[in-house]
């Protein structure tokens, strides 16, 4: 029912998934009339669940979801708790979908802390997490995060031995803050494929199929690659059609110029994974049309498949399957940050 746009992309793009996957099935989680509707002719592997409430983006995502007991999030997410589900799309609030992984779906015992991983564009995607659920993170938070992010791009992305990086202000090891300097000595004996530090430059020279940082520095480096994409595509786009001579130049670059915003395309990553949950949950843009959503169900299936959240719990030693606990605010309050 969230996002930007809402069911009217929402529920077509799920629907199309579900026809596409059949021995799938698909839950459409909100205002069940106005979903039935939008649905259409749907395949019989997809049903219906009322959830009519909605956490605006104006709440408190967290006092939302304890006062309104129909917001179809809080609904999604207790599907997943009672085993009804396996995992949530979202492209609403992005607090609240926060909120309701840590709170309602809790987290795998052992992990402090959950990040928010998103696989960036650009030719070869490579995972950067945490983008914004905690503020403070401690070195051994990090070393968490580059674990999780390690299973993630191996059994999602398809990644063997996957490459992680810390980032900081250096590429020379111990360079950094305290917190970053202690986090390297800690990854630095696990048996991941650990390559140091990494700078901002060489993101898009993906020398590292897993890059680890805090929510701030995260946050910061996401939205000015997308803003900085959108800018440089601007540019191309205000040279090539600014006159005769652009037109025709732009008319014969078209294929490249299609070729490379292919690689920027965005909408395939599907949204940000929230690692460490027990239960899978994207939360995807909330620009999100029905492409999007259609990728964001087909991550989720992915990691439920492929098993990423047991294949966490057994790198951490755990053989528990559940878990009550609840995040901590700071936690919730970052998720602001989106």
């Amino acid at each position: 029912m969230g996002g930007d746009y809402g069911a009217p992309e929402v529920v077509p793009g799920a629907v199309k998934w579900a026809r596409e996957h059949p021995a799938d099935e698909v839950i459409l989680v909100g205002d069940e009339p106005l979903v039935r509707q939008l649905a259409g002719e749907a395949p019989p592997n997809v049903r219906f669940v009322h959830g009519p409430e909605v956490v605006g983006m104006d709440e408190h995502p967290a006092r939302a979801l304890a006062r309104k007991k129909q917001a179809s999030i809080r609904v999604a997410a207790e599907l997943v708790r009672s085993g009804k589900a396996d995992g949530v799309v979202t492209a609403g609030h992005t607090g609240a979908g926060l909120a309701a992984g840590v709170l309602i779906l809790g987290m795998l015992p052992g992990i402090d802390r959950p990040p928010l991983a998103v696989q960036l564009p650009g030719g070869k995607p490579f995972l950067l997490l945490d983008i914004g659920a905690n503020l403070d993170s401690t070195a051994e938070n990090l070393a968490q995060y580059a674990r999780m992010g390690a299973i993630f791009a191996e059994r999602v992305m398809g990644v063997p031995n996957p490459r992680v990086a810390l980032l900081s202000i250096g590429e020379e090891k111990g360079k950094g803050d305290a917190r970053i300097a202690k986090a390297t000595e800690l990854i630095d004996q696990t048996d991941l494929n650990f390559v140091g530090n990494v700078e901002g430059r060489d993101l898009t020279r993906f020398v590292a199929d897993v890059v680890v940082c805090d929510a701030v520095l995260g946050n910061v480096v996401i939205k000015f690659f997308e803003g900085l994409a959108q800018y440089i595509f601007d540019l191309v786009r205000a040279e090539f059609y600014g006159s005769l001579r652009g037109k025709v130049a732009g008319l014969l670059m078209r294929p490249s110029i299609a070729r490379i915003r292919t690689k920027f395309d965005h909408e395939i990553v599907g949204g940000t994974t929230l690692l460490g949950v027990n239960g899978t949950m994207i939360i995807t843009h909330g620009n999100a049309k029905r492409r999007m959503v259609w990728y964001a169900l087909e991550t989720t299936a992915r990691s439920v498949r492929e098993g990423v959240n047991g294949e966490i719990a057994r790198y951490l030693g755990l053989s528990e399957t559940s878990s009550s606990q609840a995040g901590s605010p700071d936690v919730l309050d970052a998720a602001e940050l989106r």
